[in-house]
């Protein structure tokens, strides 16, 4: 009973991610932390990818840990990488016998005096966004519980994670929106100066502000500054419609 109400609270714990302000690197220690104290397992490592497509060490329980997955990293073999491509858990991998498909990895894990390794997706649906590695000193493997509230924790993480990014994804894309709707004040200012000015209608003012950044190469909101500013007429803009510039 003890345990299953520590696990709630680490799944309450976790879940702190959806508020505002949270940071990322020791939210993620906490996980690899958890992970060990709630899995029969002695070490834990995390990769995140960086949304560049590479993956970045980010949280580890200890020393070994730290070095075991830098170690993959930079030998491009082990089954946190596996795990990632993937999106597939894999589990149980006995050291003493994955020399053929991770002969470098598997040297390296048990010289740090491993036996066991597990790697699980933080994944989303198809979206994954890195994998969780637990390591373990006895020869013991999880069982399809342990592996189960292990993979949970990775779940509810990476929900945290995405949620987060989407928030990030929405301030860029708000201040975006801002920059846009600013660009659009300043054309429709600029269509009705040129249309003063020219004697042409607003729809054609705008088009030919439009053939004009074409073919210069200008960002309209920098043509429509001009036009504002009197140094760009509509007289040097039908030269370079009628010329085909560009």
């Amino acid at each position: 009973m003890a345990r299953e109400q520590r696990l709630t609270e680490v799944f309450v714990e976790l879940a702190d991610t959806l508020v505002e302000g949270f940071d990322v690197v020791d939210f993620l220690q906490v996980l690899t932390e958890r992970c060990v104290e709630l899995v029969d397992t002695d070490a834990a490592g995390l990769m995140l990818d960086d949304q560049r497509g590479n993956l970045r060490v980010i949280a580890y329980t200890d020393e070994s840990a730290r070095l075991l997955e830098l170690f993959e990293l930079q030998r491009q073999e082990g089954p946190c990488l596996d795990c990632f491509a993937s999106g597939a858990v894999i589990a149980n991998v006995d050291l003493g016998a994955a020399g053929g498909r991770w002969p470098v990895f598997t040297e390296a894990a048990r010289g740090l005096g491993f036996s066991t390794s597990h790697a699980l997706p933080m994944r989303l649906r198809r979206k994954v966004i890195g994998a969780l590695n637990l390591f373990t000193v006895e020869p013991t493997p999880l069982s399809d519980g342990q592996l189960a509230v292990a993979q949970g924790l990775a779940d509810i993480a990476t929900i945290g994670l995405l949620h987060a990014r989407a928030h990030e994804d929405q301030v860029v894309l708000s201040e975006q929106l801002q920059t846009a709707l600013h660009s659009r004040i300043v054309i429709e200012q600029a269509k009705g100066v040129l249309s003063a000015r020219s004697g042409v209608d607003v729809a054609e003012a705008f088009r030919l502000m439009r053939t004009h950044a074409r073919r210069t190469g200008e960002p309209l909101t920098e043509v429509a500054n001009a036009i504002i500013e009197g140094s760009l007429g509509a007289g040097a803009m039908q030269r370079v419609a009628g010329s085909g510039i560009g």
